[in-house]
């Protein structure tokens, strides 16, 4: 039997448990949150005030901490890529009868993620602080340029790189509530911080998957570990470009600004893939192949390189003039 088929298999197996996880990890729409929780009531009369107190409050943040929060949005805001992408991944049936569990757990992961750019972009429109036609131009861009993870339709190597990067981007939000909360900005702390909730709770589902592929078909399922860490994870946002540029062109510039407010480090990428590492008990996976026991030593060894590697990144000290942040905005 094919290796495709073997994952087709398998992924048919889960299926039956899908229903259940999304009870487990996605919430109800009724219950969740919705952007307008977060942002000023255009039906009341205090609308315009609150509006003049998020520019006032906006104007104590510095300007890479605005770069980050808008790479951050724009990565949100191309969420028709990645549902396009695992809607075509082995084992998503979005046809026959409205779908199997697979596709429905997309559709609905799609529907919470969602409502991620839909409150930032509001909330930096509000702001006063950036120049929405060129993020929208960026964000345009993005969509239209698409991206390759380096996943292909293996679901194997899909989940893989969902649970990793569902926890690099709670991290990436995390830090900007914290960030905002010493600013004084409670409003855009709490807005970033419940983002960074849902984030969790998609990786811990994520990282779920993968456990139970582990137990069904462990060597296929190590070496489809090895294969994306080996390749790196290839973040969402890595054909960010301004207008007028090239493809890429932002995005190394975007993460030097995150590296430089602390934001998301090349540490934290190398604690994340730790965390996995101890998350899937890597070490005590039994009934491998040959070549997955050399792709378990292989991941066993790599955090430590790794973060050797790290410690001697520099980060260039001065800040890249984005189009997205009027210069004025430099502090």
């Amino acid at each position: 039997m094919s290796l495709k088929n073997v994952r087709l298999e398998v992924m048919e197996f889960l299926e039956k448990d899908v229903a259940s996880l999304m009870d487990k990890y996605l919430i109800p729409i009724d219950k969740i949150w919705q952007p307008t929780d977060f942002l000023p009531n255009s039906e009341k009369d205090t609308f315009f005030e609150e509006i003049k107190e998020i520019q006032e409050l906006a104007k104590e943040l510095p300007y890479d901490f605005w770069v980050v929060l808008v790479g951050d949005m724009i990565t949100e805001e191309a969420l028709p890529t990645y549902e396009s992408w695992l809607m075509d991944v082995e084992g998503v049936n979005q046809v026959d009868g409205g779908g199997n569990g697979w596709s429905k757990w997309v559709k609905h992961w799609t529907a919470e993620e969602n409502r991620h750019g839909d409150v930032l972009n509001k909330y930096l429109y509000l702001s006063g602080r950036v120049n929405m036609k060129e993020i929208e131009k960026t964000t345009q861009y993005l969509i239209a340029d698409g991206f390759d993870i380096g996943t292909d339709r293996d679901p194997y190597k899909n989940f893989v790189y969902t649970s990793f990067q569902e926890l690099a981007t709670y991290i990436s939000h995390n830090r900007v509530a914290k960030i905002a909360k010493k600013r004084g900005n409670k409003r855009l702390a709490k807005m970033c911080q419940i983002i960074s909730g849902d984030e969790m709770r998609h990786h811990h589902a994520y990282s779920e998957f993968v456990e139970r592929i582990f137990k069904v078909d462990p060597s296929q399922m190590m070496l489809a570990f090895h294969y994306m860490m080996k390749q790196k994870i290839t973040m969402p946002a890595h054909f960010l470009r301004e207008s007028g540029g090239k493809i890429s062109s932002a995005f190394e510039e975007f993460s030097n600004t995150a590296q430089r407010i602390g934001v998301y480090t090349s540490t934290d990428y190398v604690d994340i893939l730790q965390k996995l590492i101890e998350r899937w008990e890597i070490d005590k996976i039994t009934n491998l192949t040959e070549e997955a026991e050399k792709a378990r030593d292989y991941l066993m060894k790599l955090p430590a390189r790794m973060y050797r590697l790290s410690e001697r990144m520099k980060i260039p000290e001065n800040s890249f003039q984005f189009k997205w942040v009027e210069p004025a905005v430099i502090r």
